[in-house]
């Protein structure tokens, strides 16, 4: 057997998974057919670590309880931007009250602490800035803000540093049952393994039942508004709104001090309507005050981990939620509990449960980065004006366990060209140390998958963009 266990899929759930899975003596490879791993986290730094409260599915409430309760270690030991800020969720007429008043109850059945329903008058206190009627508000101190593709880093990192070997840019064609086992085939080779943990939904392959996973539905779609630093109506708790025709209001005060306004649709709005609902939750927000607007779907399907082929030594992940942060540190921890009970393993005594160390410039005080320049000039360097990121740390971004080989991943892995300007100032720059780093031409270098070069052609030789 080449492996003992081989993941499909090297998003945040197959990371978690790997490193759950390299603190016992197991042979463990993870297969992703992209440049990076980390591909399914949106380029937003903020994700919300739900308790529970709000999904109906028990099963999913179940998985974001556990998961929630392991965030406060897991980010510490990685060193990710995490805080608890506490949530309200806001019913603005009777309606929606009667709905809270059940969310509540509901919460209180599921063993949620640290819940209570708050009159009108308090919570304008506690938010000041709030621009929509107030009938009542679940607060919870439980939810809190995340950094998605640096918890999925951090992951992957410490897993390639216990041995896992992470095969970039390498597609599964199929898995076969074989005698003792299974054979996968990729478009660049065959391997054979005791396991698979597929992490890849919507995927089947022969081992699969002849019965396809239903492709779910466009749920919606998420539009966010990423609101300057200095914008003055921010909120310092995450806030709610789930009116009765089935949208959803956010705001989500970010691990980088400014804040996210958000709102699910199912249909999809053009930037002017997305501003125009958002002000109906968030007061004064002016164009100027908005550095950047993203959509994504919004999924809401239930997440399960389907482990009824255990007895040949298969296990399927599906399903996609918009909760899956915070159900990824239970669902991996589930995922490797059914695997060691199923094969001979014990736990490493070498395991090392910590990332890397590594400089983020823009939070370190003058006497800190004087020091650092003095070993390596390259920190003195300014590329990313906007998030004052250095030379160095962009180097050591591609030079890391599993670094950058793309413009997004170094935008993951730095904040570099995701400021005010949104790469206007640097995005030349980061492509050039691309190139030098990884000893490619200019044009060779994408923006995150093959088919999107941020430099089509040149018509001169330059040293430089």
């Amino acid at each position: 057997m080449d492996y003992d266990v081989l993941i499909l899929g090297g998003g945040i759930i197959g990371c978690a998974a790997a490193y759950e899975l390299s603190k016992y003596s197991l042979n463990i490879a993870l297969i992703e057919k992209n440049y990076d791993i980390a591909d399914d986290v949106a380029l937003v730094n903020s994700a919300i670590v739900y308790e529970g409260i709000q999904c109906t599915d028990s099963l999913v409430a179940k998985l974001e309880i556990m998961g929630n309760s392991m965030f406060d270690d897991i980010t510490s030991k990685f060193n990710v931007p995490f805080k608890r800020f506490g949530s309200l969720i806001i019913a603005s007429n009777d309606s929606e009250q009667k709905k809270l008043e059940e969310m509540y109850q509901r919460a209180l059945d599921r063993g949620i602490e640290d819940i209570f329903l708050l009159d009108s008058s308090k919570v304008y206190e506690m938010e000041p800035n709030l621009n929509m009627s107030v009938k009542k508000a679940l607060v919870s101190s439980n939810m809190g803000v995340v950094c998605p593709y640096d918890l999925a880093i951090a992951y992957g990192e410490v897993a390639f540093d216990n041995g896992v070997n992470f095969k970039l840019e390498e597609e599964v064609l199929d898995i076969q049952k074989i005698t003792k086992g299974f054979r996968v085939i990729t478009n660049k080779n065959k391997f054979t393994c005791k396991m698979v943990v597929n992490t890849t939904p919507g995927k089947n392959y022969s081992i699969d039942t002849s019965e396809k996973d239903n492709q779910e539905e466009n749920s919606g779609t998420m539009n966010y508004l990423i609101l300057d630093k200095n914008f003055k109506g921010n909120f310092s708790h995450i806030l709610f709104h789930l009116n009765e025709s089935g949208e959803r209001f956010y705001t989500i005060p970010s691990v980088n001090a400014n804040n996210i306004a958000a709102i699910t649709t199912k249909e999809t709005l053009t930037y002017a309507d997305a501003l125009k609902h958002i002000t109906k939750l968030v007061n004064g927000i002016r164009e100027e005050d908005i550095n950047a607007f993203y959509q994504s779907t919004f999924h809401r399907e239930p997440i399960i981990i389907d482990d009824s082929s255990i007895d040949i030594g298969y296990i399927k992940v599906k399903g996609k939620n918009y909760g899956q942060v915070t159900m990824t540190p239970a669902i991996a921890k589930i995922v490797c509990e059914t695997i060691i009970s199923n094969v001979k393993c014990k736990l490493r005594k070498d395991f090392i449960d910590k990332r890397r160390e590594f400089y983020r410039f823009r939070d370190l005080s003058n006497e800190e980065r004087n020091k650092i320049i003095k070993v390596d000039k390259s920190y003195a360097n300014i590329i990313c004006l906007c998030n004052q990121v250095t030379e160095g740390e962009i180097v050591e971004a591609i030079r890391r366990p599993l670094g950058a080989r793309t413009v997004a991943g170094v935008n993951r892995r730095t904040g570099a060209t995701m400021g005010n300007c949104q790469g206007s100032y640097c995005i030349n720059k980061v492509v050039s140390i691309l190139a030098r780093e990884t000893n490619k031409n200019v044009p060779e270098i994408v923006k995150d998958s093959k088919n999107s070069k941020v430099v089509v052609g040149r018509i001169k030789e330059f040293d430089g963009v």
